[in-house]
């Protein structure tokens, strides 16, 4: 064999060894996503189920005088705050995997990645506008959460845009430490996030408290007029309401939501 075969064979070898070497880097790369995939979904699912937080009752009636009778859910709530206190509330829409509770943060962006046990999971949690306040009182409760392929947090939202379903599954529950109640359907609609020098847009994340009666009207209005069936369910000057949003992927920045009125 000529030296410049040998050469040759040398480099081809060469060349196999490299092809070889990327080949185990793509498929280790591949295990190692496969595997964080699997472990953040399990992460993801790994929800705590509300009903499953024990409370003694008899205990804590005797221990506690409130002012208000609360209920079982308003207590297991309180118990799950003893771990985060950044739990704020618990929402459940029936016929759907929403079941989740409600965190708030300082910022909107912490659990955009992060579950109730603040550990990092990509699906995040639901979670209320930093600038809105259940503890006080909003006019308006804004909660974000991302859709989930597998149907986890606000992915199952999407079903309120079949008007069969929301027929079905008019009410949801929402409980505060304050309260256990459950809020109708207003509106269901279509939106986006606008750019700021788009003019006579209706940017529902803007919402928080009404300063007077008009401006807590044109929003209730706005949300009538943008859904995309009638639930026949208004909203009058003072009743609180809750504005459910997720992504929505038809268009750049578009928004899912759903806007409820409490029911008293």
């Amino acid at each position: 064999m000529s030296r410049v075969e040998k050469y040759k064979k040398k480099k081809k070898n060469k060349r196999k060894k490299i092809v070889l070497f990327i080949f185990i880097i793509i498929i280790m790369a591949c295990i190692g996503y496969l595997c964080y995939y699997l472990y953040d979904n399990f992460k993801t699912k790994e929800q705590i189920n509300l009903n499953e937080v024990n409370v003694d009752l008899n205990e804590t009636a005797n221990e506690i005088k409130e002012p208000i009778q609360k209920t079982e859910r308003m207590l297991q709530l309180e118990e799950l705050q003893k771990e985060n206190d950044d739990i704020v509330a618990w929402l459940e829409i029936e016929g759907t995997n929403i079941n989740y509770p409600i965190l708030q943060a300082e910022d909107n962006d912490f659990y955009l990645n992060h579950n109730y046990k603040k550990e990092t999971v990509s699906t995040g949690s639901l979670f209320l506008d930093k600038d809105f306040d259940v503890v006080n009182g909003s006019d308006n409760y804004l909660i974000y959460g991302h859709r989930n392929k597998n149907g986890l947090m606000f992915e199952d939202l999407f079903k309120y845009s079949q008007e069969q379903f929301y027929n079905a599954h008019k009410r949801i529950k929402f409980t505060t430490t304050k309260e256990d109640v459950e809020y109708e359907v207003l509106a269901v609609f279509y939106s986006r996030v606008y750019y700021k020098s788009e003019k006579n847009v209706f940017r529902y994340y803007f919402f928080v408290n009404a300063e007077n009666e008009a401006e807590y009207d044109e929003y209730v209005n706005n949300c009538k007029k943008a859904s995309i069936y009638d639930t026949g369910v208004t909203a009058e000057y003072g009743d609180q309401l809750i504005t459910l949003s997720t992504c929505e992927y038809s268009q750049k920045d578009g928004r899912f939501v759903v806007v409820y009125k409490k029911v008293d």
